[in-house]
């Protein structure tokens, strides 16, 4: 495709002829050497330059690609990682991708499939001499290219010899194309996962789609970890070859060298989707090949037989939070799974180990789409219905019904999720493209939108809302630089008028673990200076400064509230800029004059989560080298008396935190909700619901709301943690951000939920959709 207005000319030198591609991280070019070679620019969005736990990925990225350069790859040709803005050039190569090729002309057969997959081969055998494991091995990374294969993108790849980079609340990878272990865990990840890998493309490449796939990415996660791959329609002998490449355990899969010496043995007639192919002894040929291959180079024959069907999976054990349990969500043991302890094999194969993951649904949940969700109390082995019969909860306005609405921004390419308030009957919402907008709860009218045009920073929503003024977040166009990075913009809350606008920096993130700039404190609206080295207050409507104050030398700070409390939050210099902050410092703000109060020091990496009785509550992060593995303990910071209390917790809790009634909750990515004390930190209770990536807790009188990015709601009662209700969900969307803001707005009895794509609607908190 042709250059847009506002693409650059030349990058590096450069000369840009078209644009070839643009995704969530960066935009790809076709550019020209001086001697007219063609070559491809990847070139990095504005609004990552300054993220510096991102440039550290991108750097990763271009030491693997050079490492890999060879004839099935890219070829580095240039880089500059630490550009004002990074690039990268490879060599240019031609052809579809995969993903396209078969969009456009259908699965693949005989010859064509066969070089395929020897291709993928060697360019895994290659790769993993050198030390370097791809980790995102998919369709849209292999280009068809006239003189074969080539694997591209080492955005997430690795060198075996380093950490694994785990970029903060975001999950790495492509689930259909992933491996059990890189689901689980992901620092453990080693050459056989990029095996696995490819055994999901072959399967891809000759049906037209994964092995796994299901209606969620989250279920599809859950098959990759428990459940046999569908082969029906896979050719035999290809077939035989791709089961042992799916191997659950990494161990009893091939190498890239030998699975290259078994594909070599494959005929060329492998037939296409739903063909037979050969029969059923040449299968066992293959099988029998491969014993011989791995005998030779590993000393370890696998067996031959299948592994046994799958069958239903069961509910959660009742001891799944036993202090012995992984640290980590339990996932139920899959029946089949089981042999008795004295056996070392199950049907010829050695016994599954019970998987427990993090990412993996749990079996509780319920079909996207379908039913009524089933669902497992921890600790009690019991079961529940979500009944759908509503909670106790005032009347919405008069004139109040179901709505649906769609809040567009300023440009189509990034519709993101929302955030709301409510102020009467009122709801003010915003997030990405949108700086805020105003509809009617009772209807979902819109009454006024203001528009960003730039391309919005994860994370930050609206700031907030007074009585009479709106307060949200304007990002500059990236061919805009001239304009500032990112505005606290205010508007008049009855008729969306802008009041006045400021500059803000980014630094929260870095010193807090959450993305929040600004934030409203009564009618002041509280931010971080232009210039990154003050804190500053404002009357919200007039926009007139009330007091500016430095931060403690050395150090950067960002606003907290604790309850009605304004806090600064700060971190010294050296741990911001090494992403590792590890000792940050509390300072209460006096509301009126901005001067700072006496530091009170915490023990961290902690992220700040709400409050009780005046005290600021913090999860302690739990850290695994560079990642960030979950929260396991809860400190209570008293500014008052400056005291700091401790507790640690029972396991470690990964997933969206939030806070509500002086009770800290952590909501899984699986799906589990857990209530903990944070005076003590124990856990009051936890319960598996059928809402994946949930965040929350949004509190009504009688119930606490979590909501996905689905758009799949579920009520739960505050004292037990008994599910009310669950809703199905409205919108397909990916529930993979960590660390996300509540979803769910409560208006009197009305419920307003933000969903992905710009989505928004809104029912009733007694009468809720029926699930099915």
């Amino acid at each position: 495709m042709s250059l847009r207005v506002g693409d650059p000319a030349e990058i590096g030198g450069y000369v840009l002829e078209a644009r070839l591609g643009s995704g969530g991280m960066g935009t790809v070019f076709l550019a020209r050497t001086g001697s007219g070679r063609p070559v491809a620019i990847k070139l990095i969005h504005q609004q990552f330059a300054a993220d510096e736990e991102f440039r550290t990925r991108f750097r990763q990225e271009v030491a693997a690609a050079r490492r890999v350069s060879g004839a099935f790859t890219a070829a580095v040709v240039d880089a500059a990682p630490d550009a004002e803005q990074p690039w990268m050039a490879t060599s240019y190569i031609e052809g579809d991708t995969l993903s396209q090729h078969i969009a456009a002309k259908g699965p693949l057969g005989g010859a064509e499939l066969r070089r395929l997959a020897i291709g993928l081969a060697e360019a895994l055998r290659d790769i993993h001499r050198v030390g370097v494991v791809h980790r995102d091995l998919k369709p849209s990374n292999v280009v068809l290219s006239p003189e074969g294969p080539r694997v591209i993108d080492f955005g997430i790849s690795r060198a075996a010899d380093q950490q694994t980079l785990t970029m903060t609340g975001r999950i790495i990878g492509t689930p259909p194309f992933m491996s059990p272990e890189q689901l689980q865990a992901p620092r453990g990840v080693g050459p056989r996962s990029d095996v696995f890998s490819l055994g999901t493309l072959l399967v891809y490449s000759v049906t037209g789609h994964g092995p796994f796939d299901a209606d969620s990415p989250y279920m599809t996660a859950y098959q990759v970890v428990h459940e046999e791959p569908a082969l029906d329609a896979v050719p035999q002998p290809l077939r035989a070859l791709v089961e042992l490449c799916l191997d659950k355990e990494p161990e009893r899969r091939p190498s890239a060298d030998e699975l290259l010496v078994l594909l070599r043995d494959l005929p060329s007639d492998l037939g296409t989707a739903g063909g037979d192919g050969l029969g059923a002894s040449r299968t066992r040929d293959v099988t029998t090949r491969h014993d011989e291959v791995t005998s030779r180079t590993a000393g370890a024959i696998l067996p031959a037989e299948a592994p046994p069907s799958p069958a239903a999976p069961r509910t959660a054990d009742a001891h799944a939070d036993a202090p012995d349990a992984a640290r980590a969500p339990v996932v139920p043991d899959v029946p089949g799974d089981h042999a008795d302890p004295g056996d070392t094999t199950l049907n010829g194969r050695r016994p599954r180990r019970r998987w427990r993951s993090v990412l993996a649904a749990v079996v509780a949940v319920s079909a996207v789409g379908g039913g009524v969700a089933v669902v497992t109390a921890a600790g009690s082995g019991e079961s529940g219905e979500a009944k759908n019969s509503g909670v106790a909860a005032p009347a919405p306005p008069d004139g109040f019904a179901p709505w649906r609405r769609t809040v567009l921004g300023g440009r189509a390419d990034i519709p993101d999720e929302l955030r709301c308030v409510a102020r009467g009957e009122a709801v003010f919402c915003g997030g990405g493209g949108v700086v805020a907008s105003r509809l009617d709860v009772k209807d979902g009218s819109r009454v006024w939108t203001v528009k960003s045009r730039g391309v919005p920073v994860q994370g930050l929503y609206l700031v907030g809302a007074t009585q009479d003024t709106v307060l949200g977040y304007r990002f500059a166009p990236e061919d805009a630089p001239q304009e500032p990075r990112r505005e606290v913009v205010a508007l008049d809350a009855k008729t969306g008028h802008e009041l006045w606008s400021v500059p803000t920096d980014t630094q929260s993130q870095a010193v807090t673990g959450r993305s929040q700039e600004a934030l409203v404190a009564g009618t002041a609206v509280v931010s971080v200076d232009a210039t990154g080295s003050h804190l500053e207050a404002r009357d919200a409507h007039s926009g007139d400064v009330t007091w500016k104050t430095p931060f403690p030398a050395g150090t950067r700070c960002a606003p907290v509230l604790a309850g009605t409390r304004l806090l600064a939050m700060c971190a010294r210099d050296g741990e911001i800029d090494a992403l590792d902050v590890r000792h940050p410092t509390l300072y209460t703000v006096n509301r009126a004059s901005g001067r700072l109060g006496s530091p009170l020091a915490v023990k961290g990496p902690v992220v700040p989560v709400g409050a009780t009785g005046g005290r600021l509550a913090l999860l302690r992060v739990h850290k695994e080298g560079p990642a960030s593995t979950g929260y396991d303990g809860v400190a209570l910071a008293d500014p008052a008396t400056r005291k700091v209390t401790y507790a640690p917790l029972a396991r470690t809790y990964d997933g969206t935190p939030g806070m509500a009634g002086g009770t800290v909750y952590v909501s899984g990515q699986t799906g589990r909700v857990t209530a903990i004390d944070p005076e003590s930190g124990r856990a009051k209770w936890s319960r598996q619901t059928a809402v994946e990536g949930a965040s929350g807790p949004a509190a009504g009188e009688r119930a606490l709301y979590f909501s996905s990015a689905t758009g799949r709601v579920v009520a739960l009662s505050p004292s037990t943690g008994e599910i009310l209700w669950t809703t199905d969900p409205r919108v397909d969307g990916l529930t993979g951000e960590q660390g996300s803001g509540p979803r769910v707005t409560v208006a009197g009895g009305a419920l307003v939920v933000a969903a992905d794509k710009n989505t928004l609607f809104a029912f009733d908190a007694r009468k809720p959709p029926k699930s099915g």
